[in-house]
Protein backbone atom coordinates (compact mmCIF):
# COMPACT_ATOMS: atom_id res chain seq x y z
CA UNK A 1 0.00 0.00 0.00
CA UNK A 2 1.30 3.18 -0.86
CA UNK A 3 4.68 2.04 -1.71
CA UNK A 4 4.38 3.61 -5.09
CA UNK A 5 4.18 7.06 -3.63
CA UNK A 6 7.50 6.68 -2.10
CA UNK A 7 8.94 6.86 -5.44
CA UNK A 8 7.08 9.53 -6.81
CA UNK A 9 7.62 12.29 -4.20
CA UNK A 10 11.52 12.70 -5.59
CA UNK A 11 12.13 10.04 -7.92
CA UNK A 12 15.44 12.02 -9.67
CA UNK A 13 16.55 13.58 -6.40
CA UNK A 14 20.00 13.11 -4.70
CA UNK A 15 19.23 10.70 -1.55
CA UNK A 16 20.56 13.39 1.09
CA UNK A 17 17.88 15.64 -0.49
CA UNK A 18 14.47 14.85 1.50
CA UNK A 19 10.62 14.68 0.42
CA UNK A 20 9.70 17.89 1.64
CA UNK A 21 12.78 19.77 0.48
CA UNK A 22 11.53 18.10 -3.05
CA UNK A 23 8.40 19.54 -2.84
CA UNK A 24 9.24 22.89 -1.48
CA UNK A 25 12.28 23.79 -3.43
CA UNK A 26 11.91 24.67 -7.40
CA UNK A 27 13.84 22.16 -10.52
CA UNK A 28 16.62 23.27 -12.18
CA UNK A 29 17.37 26.13 -14.13
CA UNK A 30 16.62 24.43 -17.60
CA UNK A 31 13.36 26.48 -18.97
CA UNK A 32 10.27 24.98 -18.00
CA UNK A 33 6.48 25.30 -19.45
CA UNK A 34 4.53 27.52 -16.55
CA UNK A 35 3.06 24.76 -13.74
CA UNK A 36 -0.28 25.79 -14.44
CA UNK A 37 0.06 25.22 -18.49
CA UNK A 38 1.38 22.04 -17.34
CA UNK A 39 -1.60 21.01 -14.95
CA UNK A 40 -3.85 21.99 -17.66
CA UNK A 41 -2.49 19.55 -19.98
CA UNK A 42 -2.50 16.50 -17.38
CA UNK A 43 -6.19 17.46 -16.44
CA UNK A 44 -7.05 17.16 -20.31
CA UNK A 45 -5.36 14.65 -21.12
CA UNK A 46 -5.95 11.61 -18.33
CA UNK A 47 -8.76 9.42 -18.28
CA UNK A 48 -10.39 9.56 -15.03
CA UNK A 49 -10.78 5.44 -15.63
CA UNK A 50 -7.08 5.18 -15.70
CA UNK A 51 -4.84 6.35 -13.19
CA UNK A 52 -1.72 5.14 -14.71
CA UNK A 53 -1.38 7.64 -17.25
CA UNK A 54 -0.77 10.22 -13.71
CA UNK A 55 1.24 8.05 -12.31
CA UNK A 56 3.79 7.87 -15.60
CA UNK A 57 3.75 11.78 -15.62
CA UNK A 58 4.19 11.55 -11.68
CA UNK A 59 7.55 10.21 -13.07
CA UNK A 60 8.75 12.54 -15.58
CA UNK A 61 9.85 15.10 -14.01
CA UNK A 62 9.91 16.98 -9.80
CA UNK A 63 7.83 19.81 -11.67
CA UNK A 64 5.25 17.20 -13.58
CA UNK A 65 5.31 15.35 -10.07
CA UNK A 66 3.24 17.88 -8.31
CA UNK A 67 0.21 18.20 -10.20
CA UNK A 68 -0.03 14.10 -10.76
CA UNK A 69 -0.02 13.57 -7.16
CA UNK A 70 -2.92 16.35 -6.71
CA UNK A 71 -4.63 14.87 -9.50
CA UNK A 72 -4.11 11.30 -8.13
CA UNK A 73 -5.76 12.38 -4.79
CA UNK A 74 -8.63 14.60 -6.27
CA UNK A 75 -10.99 12.02 -5.99
CA UNK A 76 -9.84 8.45 -3.46
CA UNK A 77 -11.85 5.30 -3.13
CA UNK A 78 -11.25 3.16 0.37
CA UNK A 79 -12.95 0.28 0.56
CA UNK A 80 -10.75 -1.93 3.34
CA UNK A 81 -9.24 -0.63 6.63
CA UNK A 82 -5.89 -1.11 5.54
CA UNK A 83 -6.22 1.47 2.55
CA UNK A 84 -7.82 3.89 4.81
CA UNK A 85 -4.82 3.47 7.19
CA UNK A 86 -2.80 3.56 4.06
CA UNK A 87 -4.56 7.29 2.80
CA UNK A 88 -4.84 8.18 6.42
CA UNK A 89 -0.54 8.27 6.41
CA UNK A 90 -0.20 10.00 3.84
CA UNK A 91 -1.91 12.66 4.27
CA UNK A 92 -0.68 13.26 7.87
CA UNK A 93 -1.08 16.97 8.50
CA UNK A 94 2.26 16.69 10.19
CA UNK A 95 4.08 17.24 6.63
CA UNK A 96 4.04 19.35 4.00
CA UNK A 97 3.27 16.04 1.81
CA UNK A 98 0.35 15.04 4.10
CA UNK A 99 -1.39 18.64 3.80
CA UNK A 100 -0.85 18.85 0.80
CA UNK A 101 -2.69 15.34 -0.22
CA UNK A 102 -5.40 16.42 1.95
CA UNK A 103 -6.09 19.51 0.16
CA UNK A 104 -6.28 17.98 -2.49
CA UNK A 105 -8.78 15.53 -2.03
CA UNK A 106 -12.46 16.48 -3.36
CA UNK A 107 -14.00 13.40 -3.83
CA UNK A 108 -14.30 10.12 -1.95
CA UNK A 109 -16.21 7.21 -2.01
CA UNK A 110 -16.49 4.56 0.56
CA UNK A 111 -17.88 1.40 1.21
CA UNK A 112 -19.04 0.22 4.51
CA UNK A 113 -19.38 -3.65 4.08
CA UNK A 114 -19.76 -5.23 7.65
CA UNK A 115 -19.65 -8.76 6.15
CA UNK A 116 -16.37 -7.94 4.79
CA UNK A 117 -13.09 -9.56 7.00
CA UNK A 118 -11.20 -6.32 6.54
CA UNK A 119 -13.81 -4.12 5.98
CA UNK A 120 -13.73 -0.32 7.14
CA UNK A 121 -15.37 0.45 10.82
CA UNK A 122 -17.47 3.65 10.75
CA UNK A 123 -14.63 5.42 12.90
CA UNK A 124 -11.82 4.99 10.26
CA UNK A 125 -14.56 6.15 7.62
CA UNK A 126 -15.44 9.50 9.58
CA UNK A 127 -11.73 9.79 10.72
CA UNK A 128 -10.91 9.93 6.32
CA UNK A 129 -13.86 12.26 5.52
CA UNK A 130 -12.44 14.92 8.60
CA UNK A 131 -9.15 14.56 7.01
CA UNK A 132 -10.05 15.98 3.93
CA UNK A 133 -10.63 19.84 4.49
CA UNK A 134 -11.55 20.82 1.19
CA UNK A 135 -13.50 17.68 0.42
CA UNK A 136 -17.03 18.21 -1.89
CA UNK A 137 -18.78 14.69 -2.56
CA UNK A 138 -19.02 11.72 -0.81
CA UNK A 139 -20.43 8.49 -2.78
CA UNK A 140 -21.11 5.86 0.22
CA UNK A 141 -22.15 2.43 0.24
CA UNK A 142 -23.43 0.66 2.86
CA UNK A 143 -23.51 -3.21 3.24
CA UNK A 144 -24.59 -5.18 6.56
CA UNK A 145 -23.84 -7.90 7.98
CA UNK A 146 -24.35 -11.70 6.98
CA UNK A 147 -27.03 -13.18 8.99
CA UNK A 148 -28.75 -15.34 6.74
CA UNK A 149 -27.76 -18.19 4.52
CA UNK A 150 -26.03 -17.63 1.35
CA UNK A 151 -28.40 -19.80 -0.71
CA UNK A 152 -30.89 -17.16 0.16
CA UNK A 153 -32.13 -14.92 -2.75
CA UNK A 154 -29.43 -11.65 -3.95
CA UNK A 155 -32.34 -9.37 -2.90
CA UNK A 156 -32.25 -11.13 0.60
CA UNK A 157 -29.14 -11.19 1.17
CA UNK A 158 -28.56 -7.53 0.26
CA UNK A 159 -30.86 -6.53 3.21
CA UNK A 160 -28.94 -7.12 6.37
CA UNK A 161 -28.42 -5.87 9.53
CA UNK A 162 -26.07 -2.93 10.19
CA UNK A 163 -25.87 -1.16 13.09
CA UNK A 164 -26.82 2.48 13.20
CA UNK A 165 -23.98 5.66 13.00
CA UNK A 166 -23.46 6.19 16.52
CA UNK A 167 -23.34 9.67 18.46
CA UNK A 168 -19.29 9.97 18.05
CA UNK A 169 -19.13 9.18 14.86
CA UNK A 170 -22.01 11.86 14.28
CA UNK A 171 -20.41 14.46 16.28
CA UNK A 172 -17.06 13.57 14.67
CA UNK A 173 -18.33 13.79 10.91
CA UNK A 174 -20.61 17.31 11.78
CA UNK A 175 -16.99 18.59 12.34
CA UNK A 176 -15.52 17.77 9.11
CA UNK A 177 -15.68 19.24 5.98
CA UNK A 178 -19.00 21.02 4.53
CA UNK A 179 -19.85 18.73 1.61
CA UNK A 180 -21.91 19.32 -1.11
CA UNK A 181 -22.24 16.31 -2.72
CA UNK A 182 -23.92 12.93 -1.17
CA UNK A 183 -24.91 9.87 -3.12
CA UNK A 184 -25.66 6.88 -0.30
CA UNK A 185 -26.76 3.45 -1.74
CA UNK A 186 -28.08 1.44 1.63
CA UNK A 187 -27.84 -2.12 1.06
CA UNK A 188 -28.51 -2.87 4.80
CA UNK A 189 -32.01 -3.09 6.76
CA UNK A 190 -30.79 -0.24 8.67
CA UNK A 191 -33.30 2.38 7.16
CA UNK A 192 -32.75 5.16 9.51
CA UNK A 193 -28.42 5.62 8.05
CA UNK A 194 -29.82 7.83 5.19
CA UNK A 195 -31.73 10.20 7.89
CA UNK A 196 -28.92 9.91 10.20
CA UNK A 197 -26.42 10.99 7.40
CA UNK A 198 -28.79 14.16 5.80
CA UNK A 199 -28.85 15.79 9.18
CA UNK A 200 -24.84 15.78 9.06
CA UNK A 201 -24.18 18.02 6.27
CA UNK A 202 -26.81 20.74 6.04
CA UNK A 203 -24.66 22.16 3.27
CA UNK A 204 -25.74 19.60 0.30
CA UNK A 205 -27.21 20.52 -2.87
CA UNK A 206 -27.03 17.34 -4.81
CA UNK A 207 -28.54 14.37 -3.47
CA UNK A 208 -28.26 10.93 -5.08
CA UNK A 209 -29.64 7.90 -3.45
CA UNK A 210 -30.51 4.24 -3.92
CA UNK A 211 -29.83 0.76 -3.20
CA UNK A 212 -33.46 -0.89 -0.73
CA UNK A 213 -36.11 1.91 0.24
CA UNK A 214 -36.11 4.03 2.93
CA UNK A 215 -38.90 4.52 5.35
CA UNK A 216 -39.94 7.65 6.56
CA UNK A 217 -38.21 9.04 9.84
CA UNK A 218 -40.63 9.23 13.17
CA UNK A 219 -40.80 12.37 14.83
CA UNK A 220 -37.92 14.19 12.61
CA UNK A 221 -38.11 17.70 11.27
CA UNK A 222 -38.72 18.13 7.65
CA UNK A 223 -35.11 17.67 5.85
CA UNK A 224 -33.62 20.92 6.28
CA UNK A 225 -31.84 21.48 2.97
CA UNK A 226 -32.77 23.27 -0.20
CA UNK A 227 -31.57 20.59 -2.86
CA UNK A 228 -31.08 21.87 -6.40
CA UNK A 229 -30.69 17.85 -7.85
CA UNK A 230 -32.12 15.07 -6.51
CA UNK A 231 -31.28 11.45 -8.02
CA UNK A 232 -32.90 8.20 -7.15
CA UNK A 233 -32.42 4.33 -8.07
CA UNK A 234 -34.00 2.42 -5.43
CA UNK A 235 -35.17 -1.04 -5.56
CA UNK A 236 -38.78 -0.37 -5.65
CA UNK A 237 -40.34 2.80 -5.19
CA UNK A 238 -39.95 5.06 -1.95
CA UNK A 239 -43.11 5.87 0.09
CA UNK A 240 -44.56 9.49 -1.43
CA UNK A 241 -44.53 10.65 2.40
CA UNK A 242 -40.87 9.92 2.29
CA UNK A 243 -40.17 12.33 -0.75
CA UNK A 244 -42.27 14.60 0.77
CA UNK A 245 -40.20 14.91 3.38
CA UNK A 246 -36.50 15.42 1.52
CA UNK A 247 -38.03 17.94 -0.82
CA UNK A 248 -39.67 19.74 1.98
CA UNK A 249 -37.57 22.81 1.70
CA UNK A 250 -36.70 22.30 -2.26
CA UNK A 251 -40.00 23.44 -3.84
CA UNK A 252 -38.34 26.42 -5.53
CA UNK A 253 -34.47 25.05 -5.76
CA UNK A 254 -34.65 21.73 -7.88
CA UNK A 255 -33.93 22.09 -11.20
CA UNK A 256 -32.25 18.54 -11.76
CA UNK A 257 -34.49 15.38 -11.11
CA UNK A 258 -33.25 11.76 -12.19
CA UNK A 259 -35.55 8.60 -11.76
CA UNK A 260 -33.55 5.48 -12.44
CA UNK A 261 -36.02 3.47 -12.10
CA UNK A 262 -40.17 3.75 -12.82
CA UNK A 263 -41.43 5.57 -10.10
CA UNK A 264 -45.31 4.48 -8.63
CA UNK A 265 -47.83 6.77 -10.30
CA UNK A 266 -48.47 8.34 -6.74
CA UNK A 267 -45.29 9.62 -7.06
CA UNK A 268 -44.28 10.64 -9.92
CA UNK A 269 -47.62 12.69 -10.16
CA UNK A 270 -46.35 14.24 -6.60
CA UNK A 271 -43.08 15.71 -8.01
CA UNK A 272 -44.44 16.77 -10.78
CA UNK A 273 -47.21 18.71 -9.22
CA UNK A 274 -44.97 19.66 -6.70
CA UNK A 275 -41.36 21.07 -9.02
CA UNK A 276 -42.71 21.42 -12.36
CA UNK A 277 -42.21 25.08 -11.94
CA UNK A 278 -38.83 25.24 -11.65
CA UNK A 279 -37.10 21.70 -13.27
CA UNK A 280 -34.98 22.09 -16.12
CA UNK A 281 -33.63 18.74 -16.65
CA UNK A 282 -35.26 15.29 -16.05
CA UNK A 283 -34.99 12.53 -16.53
CA UNK A 284 -37.19 9.35 -16.64
CA UNK A 285 -36.34 5.33 -17.45
CA UNK A 286 -38.80 5.54 -19.92
CA UNK A 287 -41.66 7.07 -21.62
CA UNK A 288 -44.67 4.45 -22.40
CA UNK A 289 -48.19 5.68 -21.85
CA UNK A 290 -49.59 9.18 -22.16
CA UNK A 291 -49.87 9.91 -17.88
CA UNK A 292 -45.68 9.78 -18.69
CA UNK A 293 -45.77 12.19 -21.55
CA UNK A 294 -48.33 14.63 -20.00
CA UNK A 295 -46.26 14.78 -16.74
CA UNK A 296 -43.26 15.68 -19.38
CA UNK A 297 -45.33 18.29 -20.69
CA UNK A 298 -46.35 19.72 -17.29
CA UNK A 299 -42.37 20.46 -16.88
CA UNK A 300 -43.31 23.70 -19.24
CA UNK A 301 -39.43 25.12 -18.32
CA UNK A 302 -37.61 21.34 -19.53
CA UNK A 303 -34.55 22.16 -21.15
CA UNK A 304 -33.23 18.52 -20.85
CA UNK A 305 -34.55 15.46 -21.14
CA UNK A 306 -33.39 11.78 -20.73
CA UNK A 307 -35.54 8.32 -21.20
CA UNK A 308 -33.73 5.05 -21.20
CA UNK A 309 -36.10 2.90 -23.01
CA UNK A 310 -35.94 2.47 -26.45
CA UNK A 311 -39.93 3.02 -26.63
CA UNK A 312 -41.45 6.72 -26.39
CA UNK A 313 -44.96 6.45 -26.86
CA UNK A 314 -45.42 9.75 -30.15
CA UNK A 315 -47.42 11.77 -27.72
CA UNK A 316 -44.66 12.92 -26.28
CA UNK A 317 -43.52 14.49 -29.20
CA UNK A 318 -46.80 16.11 -30.49
CA UNK A 319 -46.14 18.93 -27.62
CA UNK A 320 -43.00 18.79 -25.72
CA UNK A 321 -42.05 21.98 -23.75
CA UNK A 322 -41.38 25.01 -25.60
CA UNK A 323 -37.31 25.63 -24.39
CA UNK A 324 -36.54 21.86 -24.33
CA UNK A 325 -32.96 22.37 -25.77
CA UNK A 326 -31.18 18.84 -25.34
CA UNK A 327 -33.48 15.08 -25.82
CA UNK A 328 -31.48 12.13 -24.78
CA UNK A 329 -32.92 8.83 -25.83
CA UNK A 330 -32.06 5.30 -26.50
CA UNK A 331 -32.18 3.76 -29.99
CA UNK A 332 -32.07 0.36 -31.13
CA UNK A 333 -33.22 -1.20 -34.84
CA UNK A 334 -36.87 -0.99 -34.18
CA UNK A 335 -37.24 2.49 -32.59
CA UNK A 336 -39.30 4.75 -33.63
CA UNK A 337 -37.54 7.65 -34.66
CA UNK A 338 -39.66 9.34 -37.22
CA UNK A 339 -41.35 11.66 -33.87
CA UNK A 340 -37.66 12.61 -33.24
CA UNK A 341 -36.99 13.26 -36.92
CA UNK A 342 -40.07 15.83 -36.92
CA UNK A 343 -38.78 17.01 -33.57
CA UNK A 344 -35.84 18.12 -35.21
CA UNK A 345 -37.11 19.55 -38.32
CA UNK A 346 -39.44 21.75 -36.52
CA UNK A 347 -38.61 22.79 -32.90
CA UNK A 348 -37.05 26.05 -32.41
CA UNK A 349 -35.34 25.67 -29.05
CA UNK A 350 -33.68 22.13 -30.16
CA UNK A 351 -29.61 22.43 -29.76
CA UNK A 352 -28.91 18.59 -29.08
CA UNK A 353 -29.66 15.05 -29.49
CA UNK A 354 -27.81 12.28 -27.72
CA UNK A 355 -28.36 8.42 -28.58
CA UNK A 356 -27.44 6.02 -26.83
CA UNK A 357 -27.40 2.89 -29.14
CA UNK A 358 -27.55 -0.72 -28.64
CA UNK A 359 -28.83 -3.72 -30.29
CA UNK A 360 -27.52 -2.44 -34.14
CA UNK A 361 -29.37 0.34 -33.66
CA UNK A 362 -26.59 2.16 -35.67
CA UNK A 363 -28.09 0.10 -38.27
CA UNK A 364 -31.63 1.78 -37.77
CA UNK A 365 -32.57 3.28 -41.55
CA UNK A 366 -33.95 6.81 -40.52
CA UNK A 367 -30.37 7.51 -38.46
CA UNK A 368 -28.44 9.04 -41.64
CA UNK A 369 -32.00 11.08 -42.34
CA UNK A 370 -31.53 12.04 -38.37
CA UNK A 371 -28.23 13.28 -38.85
CA UNK A 372 -28.53 14.92 -42.29
CA UNK A 373 -31.34 17.07 -40.95
CA UNK A 374 -28.99 17.87 -37.50
CA UNK A 375 -26.48 18.49 -39.62
CA UNK A 376 -29.08 21.33 -41.53
CA UNK A 377 -30.69 22.61 -38.85
CA UNK A 378 -27.14 23.15 -36.89
CA UNK A 379 -28.48 20.40 -34.10
CA UNK A 380 -25.29 19.01 -32.58
CA UNK A 381 -25.76 15.16 -32.87
CA UNK A 382 -23.87 12.99 -30.09
CA UNK A 383 -23.97 9.10 -30.71
CA UNK A 384 -22.84 7.11 -27.52
CA UNK A 385 -22.52 3.19 -26.85
CA UNK A 386 -21.19 3.56 -23.25
CA UNK A 387 -24.37 4.41 -20.99
CA UNK A 388 -22.48 6.20 -17.95
CA UNK A 389 -21.26 8.62 -20.42
CA UNK A 390 -25.24 8.81 -21.45
CA UNK A 391 -26.32 8.92 -18.37
CA UNK A 392 -24.18 11.94 -17.76
CA UNK A 393 -25.45 13.98 -20.49
CA UNK A 394 -28.19 15.70 -18.60
CA UNK A 395 -26.05 16.84 -15.85
CA UNK A 396 -25.48 19.67 -16.87
CA UNK A 397 -21.78 19.08 -18.53
CA UNK A 398 -20.72 16.77 -14.91
CA UNK A 399 -19.24 13.73 -15.91
CA UNK A 400 -19.99 10.40 -13.38
CA UNK A 401 -17.57 10.54 -10.46
CA UNK A 402 -14.57 8.35 -10.75
CA UNK A 403 -12.26 7.76 -8.37
CA UNK A 404 -8.62 6.31 -7.84
CA UNK A 405 -8.23 2.95 -5.71
CA UNK A 406 -6.20 3.47 -2.68
CA UNK A 407 -4.22 0.56 -2.99
CA UNK A 408 -3.20 1.34 -7.06
CA UNK A 409 -2.06 5.20 -6.19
Amino acid sequence: MFSFLNDLFCPSCPASITTEEAIMTPSSSQPTLPLEIVLNIIEEAHNDDDTHFLKQCALVCRDWSIPAQKLLFSSVYLATQTSCDAFLAAVDPATPRGRMFADSVRRVKVVLDHNHPLGLSQQAFAHAVTACPNLLELNLALYGSASTAQDLPELLRLGRSAEAFDDTILQLLKAGPRITTLQFSNWSENHHSITQLLDVWPSLKTLTIGGLPPKLPACVGPFPCALEALRMNFQTSPSVDFVKWLLHNSTSSLRVLELEREPSADLLEYLVDAHRENLSSLALPACTSHDHAFAVRRCERLRELRIENPWVTPVLFKRLPAGIEHMALTLDQDAALQPVLDTARSSRSLKAITLQVWKNGELHAQLPVLKLVCAHRGIELRITKDIQQFRSTVRNGRTHMTFSRVDEL
